[in-house]
């Protein structure tokens, strides 16, 4: 089962801490709220420096998709900055972590899961051309961040436009081709 989700159609609601604005891309179930999310992908605008919201018994992976990047304040760790250029970077999400900009606002990508329930992996994929992908993931998730995508599998298929989102479940093998150089994330969701 694949399910579209377009851009025009994200959910735009406050922060949980009020810090700022998250444009809710997908979420587990369909009609799940912050408290009691599944998964949940999200984008969001960071425009001044700031503690991140915090959700119990969540793991967190964050990825920069515009902008010059952010530090990252995580307890228990060094700082990191993370870029554009950086692999998607994971954490637990109720442990204190605050961020600092690095040169101007920027837009990141969040990927939540409730731990012991379910685990995530985040790549970012670059393709052009036809790419082969293998997942054993009960559900994976397809963020186009720019460029056009098609995606076909077990018959199906639709192309991913800049910003759009395909729900795949139970997706064995999956072809992405491009005609041009695009980005995309691929998110795949799988029981621990």
């Amino acid at each position: 089962m694949m399910r579209i989700l377009r851009a025009s159609d994200y959910k735009h609601m406050p922060w949980k801490n009020g810090g700022g604005e998250t444009v809710e891309i997908a979420v587990s179930p369909e009609r799940g709220t912050l408290s009691d999310f599944d998964w949940r992908i999200s984008m969001a605008t960071v425009a001044s420096d700031g503690a991140f919201s915090s959700f119990s018994g969540i793991d967190r992976t964050l990825s920069i998709l515009d902008g010059a990047g952010l530090t990252l304040f995580i307890e228990g760790r060094p700082p990191k900055l993370l870029t554009t250029a950086d692999p998607p970077l994971s954490f637990p999400a109720d442990v204190p972590t605050s961020a600092r900009l690095n040169d101007g606002p920027v837009t990141d990508l969040n990927v939540m899961t409730r731990r012991h329930a379910l685990k995530h992996r985040v790549r970012r994929l670059h393709v052009e051309g036809a790419l082969p992908i293998t997942t054993s993931a009960r559900e994976i998730v397809l963020f186009c961040h720019r460029g056009s995508v098609a995606l076909a599998t077990a018959g199906v298929s639709a192309t991913l436009h800049a910003l759009d989102t395909a729900v795949l479940q139970h997706p064995a093998a999956l072809t992405l081709s491009a005609e041009i150089s695009s980005d995309v994330f691929l998110i795949e969701i799988s029981v621990p």
